[in-house]
């Protein structure tokens, strides 16, 4: 007799306490439990019509002549059968996928637990080997089960007419275990319209009518990487406020949301909250919910065999210390592996200090050795299994990896756990001609870090771009058994946790050129495809601005007051963000505001806000010392910003009624170094009593004197030269330095000076704009003059405008100004690649504009000649004299730890000269050498290469390839006695073609 049970997945959310079995043979249809503030939440999910359809390849359609199954129709949703034979977690994830169906079509379907049923539409959920109805199907040959049997993770959809008696045509998701058919499930959801950050977002749900799938087999194969998750750290103050208020603790119920986020990203991995924290003994239901919903569970780096650090305070007996204590620590991890039995787990293995800190210095590698040798002993005595069953990892993280460089082994099966510089550099790869390892390789990576030299906590920092670089290198190096990323709060990370995990999936899928889509992709799955684009550049650009310079190292004097207008101009990219953003959020609809203020607005504004008011504290110093009236309204302004900060913070908790109170509780302003301060603090700022007369001072732009004029002072300055190929348009400010007005003039008697204006009455500050109408500009080297006068005085002041009117018509290439050549890499003008390297553009990679590689990232040293891989560079001098080369490079850690990552430059046909990246780097460690420090803070590894005496005129500078793994940004060539220093350096100069 076979039973057939009817429920609705609000009882699921309900009644998280009782076993799945029970829940689902004691609930009859129509039965729906209070569920409390969970109940509140989920209806608060609101859905908005779309006319979207699907994405060009979609499996899925709107269109029924497309049709091979009816999925939706007319806003009525297929129903779903699932066998009771089924894994639990299977079964609870079914009701997910029931809720899902019912926000995409607004009329929830009846999911069915049993071995057959009537309908004409039928959603059949299995896995093989498992359900009684995936089996059948595949016996009976109306469905392939073959292509899944023995796979990882891989699911299959597909439609079949008169699957069973009863039943005209069904959608089938099979799984080849539990994980694939909940990825199955997910996936469809996600592609209807349901996206992972639905609850953790608030993204809106995207409602159609008619839902068809297409009459054809879809598949994602297996994942590349094995084990896929996410680290959940430093999590205190935002996400512990935040928890802590609406759960109470780091309990089930805050796990199972956690959970499901991770399946719905096709993730399977999960270290745990540990400050002060244990998943395990804070709740003990919260493990058997994760093994039940297939979440495979590990401790950090430094918590041996299941056992979380806190824990050793709270029960272990006696010092942390193996030679000292081992029979209290044996049993503290026996129990860690008893509690655990029978669980899916990977168990990380060795030890660190108390604390997450190094060892003492007298620790020796055998203790190490011995270590890892009992607690395997362990292992295997409380599975009752071979050792080599229960998947375990060694962390090289910090000082172990100098452990592992001085010989220190692991048996075969166990995974090494490589780890990047916690600044998202990869420190070693295994070399490519290494034995291979049972237990594999995997990759610890940081978008969050509580350390030296200061931590970065608040929001992300972190280009999609960059990580790609780091993790294609990872595993065209063979390291694809975990791939691992700390996310601090989980908020707000939610672009590049999706972007990691996408990647871990399949990396196949994501080359370099396609990581512009991304952006509109992720950007549709949210927001639907109106605004996507949009949408998609925002974000694209906030991120790049924020990985200039990470806000918790931002300072008033980090960006050039004085130069290329770098400050000004890094404020107005922001606020012309902002103005983009917020021209997008009036045109959504009121369902998606929450969603869209977490995900772009709140990051875009505050970071905009917080650059900006560290320029204002820059001026206000900076104008301080030049006696500017202006200089009181920048204190002013810094002081209004400050403030400022803490509206988007409030307003941000206040969203969705309050749901996310606290989460942007982290501190993010008045860092010195790398411990948090305790609340924001205020840059320093001054204030001046200046006269009440107003006085007249002026700066010529990156002019011959840097020095202000002031009264009683210099009274003529000089621009650069002018030419018409670069067409300057150089700037002399005029600023007061009284309380009353200032009236001036601005006179030229050349007839070919041209002025933006000829004078005003002012405040503070302007700024006057002098550029050249070169039709009537005399030939040849000249001088003009423009003469500026203050209405209360009778002082003159002259400033020279020199022009060089006199060059060739042929220029190519890049064309010098004010004694620089500033190259983007990717604007080069010719290229030569061999048939092993090749050159790979990377987009929007970078502090400025994009980047560039070789590929593939495995290639063999090159040898710098004519025949080898380089990139040609031409450039167009105005003057001689000896010019300085300098190169821009992504941080690249000498990942292969022989002698460094090597490249070569050349000028004008010389012989390539050969440069090491890591030159003065060789003996770097995880104690943060001074080299590091600067690479990480500034996210640039500058090197001054080369040094040439140069005549006026056409050159080339040649950049070849020798090592993999180097990744371009710029070349700046730049004249001796030139002083033009800048955060970002000198902004690419004129391309002639």
């Amino acid at each position: 007799m076979k039973t057939t049970t009817n429920f609705t997945y609000g009882v699921l959310s309900g009644l998280l306490g009782l076993s799945m079995l029970t829940l689902l043979v004691s609930c009859k249809k129509g039965e729906s439990p209070t569920v409390g503030s969970e109940k509140n939440n989920l209806e608060r999910i609101l859905t908005f019509p779309t006319k979207d359809g699907f994405p060009e390849g979609s499996f899925l359609t709107t269109n029924k002549e497309e049709s091979g199954f009816t999925i939706v129709e007319n806003g009525v949703a297929s129903d779903i059968l699932v066998s009771p034979s089924d894994h639990p977690g299977v079964l609870r994830i079914a009701g997910m996928f029931q809720k899902d169906l019912g926000h995409v079509s607004g009329q929830e379907p009846e999911l069915i637990v049993g071995d057959e049923y009537q309908s004409k539409n039928l959603i059949i959920v299995g896995t093989v080997g498992k359900s009684s109805l995936i089996d059948r199907l595949g016996q009976e040959g109306k469905i392939d089960v073959a292509q899944l049997e023995g796979k990882w993770e891989q699911f299959l959809i597909t439609s079949v007419e008169n699957p069973m008696e009863g039943v005209e045509n069904a959608l089938i998701i099979a799984g080849s275990d539990k994980r694939g058919t909940i990825f199955g499930m997910f996936d469809l959801s996600e592609k209807m319209g349901v996206s992972p950050w639905y609850w953790w977002a608030d993204v809106p749900i995207k409602v159609r009518e008619n839902i068809y799938a297409k009459p054809e087999t879809y598949t994602l194969g297996e994942p590349k990487v094995k084990y896929r998750g996410i680290f959940i750290n430093d999590e205190a103050p935002a996400l512990s406020g935040w928890v802590t208020e609406k759960y109470g603790d780091f309990n089930k119920q805050f796990y199972e949301k956690v959970f499901e986020l991770i399946l719905r990203m096709k993730g399977n991995y999960l270290w745990p909250a540990m400050w002060g924290r244990s998943l395990w003994d804070d709740d003990p239901t919260t493990a058997p919910l994760a093994d039940e919903m297939g979440i495979v569970l590990a401790t950090s780096h430094h918590e041996p065999l299941m056992r979380s650090h806190v824990e050793w305070d709270r029960h272990g007996e006696g010092p942390w210390d193996y030679d000292k204590n081992p029979e209290k620590l044996r049993e503290f991890w026996r129990e860690g592996m008893e509690r655990t039995k029978g669980q899916e787990k990977v168990v990380t293995l060795a030890m660190r200090g108390d604390g997450d800190e190094a060892m003492s210095e007298g620790t020796n590698i055998d203790l190490l050795e011995k270590i890892v040798k009992d607690q395997r002993e362990i292992i295997e005595e409380v599975t009752g299994k071979p050792i080599a069953e229960t998947p375990q990892v060694w962390a090289l993280y910090k000082e172990v990896q100098d452990y592992y460089d001085k010989g220190m082994r692991v048996p075969n099966d166990v995974t090494l756990l490589l780890c990047d510089d916690n600044w998202g550099q990869v420190r070693v790869l295994p070399a490519l001609d290494s034995e291979p390892r049972e237990g594999g390789y995997g990759m610890y990576y940081h978008f969050d870090f509580v350390g030296g030299p200061r931590s970065y906590k608040w929001l992300n920092t972190t280009q999609i771009e960059r990580v790609w670089e780091q993790m294609n290198l990872t595993y065209s190096y063979g390291v694809d058994e975990i791939w691992l990323v700390n996310v601090g709060d989980i908020k707000p990370m939610e672009f590049p946790i999706s972007f990691f995990l996408d990647y871990a999936w399949n990396p196949y899928e994501f080359p370099a050129e396609k990581l512009p889509e991304y952006y509109t992709t992720w950007a549709q799955k949210q927001f639907g495809t109106e605004h996507a684009k949009e949408i998609g550049e925002i974000i694209a650009l906030y991120t790049k601005y924020n990985s200039r310079r990470k806000p918790e190292l931002i300072e008033p004097t980090t960006y050039s007051l004085q130069n290329f207008n770098e400050a000004e101009k890094m404020v107005e990219d922001y606020n012309s963000l902002v103005t983009r953003a917020k021209k997008v959020e009036e045109q959504l609809p009121a369902e998606a505001l929450d969603a869209f203020y977490q995900l772009v607005l709140y990051p875009v504004e505050a970071c905009a806000n917080l650059n900006e008011m560290y320029v204002s504290a820059g001026k206000n110093s900076y104008y301080n010392f030049q006696n500017r009236a202006s200089t009181n309204h920048f204190a002013d302004k810094a002081r209004e910003l400050f403030f400022k900060d803490t509206v988007f913070t409030n307003h941000y908790h206040g969203l969705a009624n309050g749901k996310w109170n606290h989460m942007m509780s982290q501190t993010h302003m008045g860092h010195t170094d790398w411990r948090d301060p305790a609340y924001n603090k205020m840059p320093s700022i001054s204030y001046i009593q200046p006269e009440n007369q107003a006085n007249l001072g002026y700066v010529v732009e990156d002019g011959v004197s840097r020095s202000p004029w002031m009264p009683g002072g210099l009274k003529s300055s000089s621009f650069p030269s002018f030419d018409p190929i670069n067409d300057q348009n150089y700037y002399v400010e005029i600023f007061n330095m009284g309380q009353e007005k200032l009236s001036y003039t601005i006179t030229t008697e050349n007839e070919w000076i041209k002025l933006s204006s000829k004078g005003g009455t002012i405040q503070y500050d302007e700024k006057v704009f002098v550029s050249i109408d070169w039709n009537k500009a005399p030939s040849g080297q000249d001088l003009g003059e423009i003469t500026i006068k203050a209405d209360n005085s009778e002082e003159e002041i002259k400033v020279s405008v020199p022009i060089l009117n006199d060059l060739p018509e042929n220029i190519t290439g890049f064309v010098e100004n004010q004694g620089i050549v500033s190259m983007d890499a990717v604007n080069y003008q010719s290229a030569n690649e061999t048939e092993d390297v090749s050159w790979q553009t990377i987009p929007n990679l970078g502090r400025t504009g994009s980047a560039i590689t070789t590929k593939p990232v495995t290639a063999t040293k090159q040898n710098p000649n004519d025949n080898g891989p380089y990139l040609e560079y031409d450039i167009y001098l105005m003057d001689s004299g000896t010019y300085n080369l300098t190169t821009y490079f992504s941080p690249t850690l000498n990942f292969q730890k022989d002698e460094g990552l090597i490249y070569a430059v050349s000028i004008d046909g010389d012989a390539p000269q050969m440069i090491n990246l890591h030159k003065d780097a060789i003996a770097a460690d995880w104690t943060y050498p001074t080299w590091w420090n600067e690479a990480v803070k500034d996210n640039i590894m500058k090197q001054t290469v080369l040094s040439k005496e140069l005549s006026a005129g056409t050159h080339t500078i040649r950049y070849w390839a020798v090592d993999p793994g180097l990744v371009l940004q710029k070349m700046v060539l730049q004249k001796e006695g030139v002083d033009v220093e800048s955060y970002l350096g000198p902004p690419e100069s004129l391309i002639k073609k």
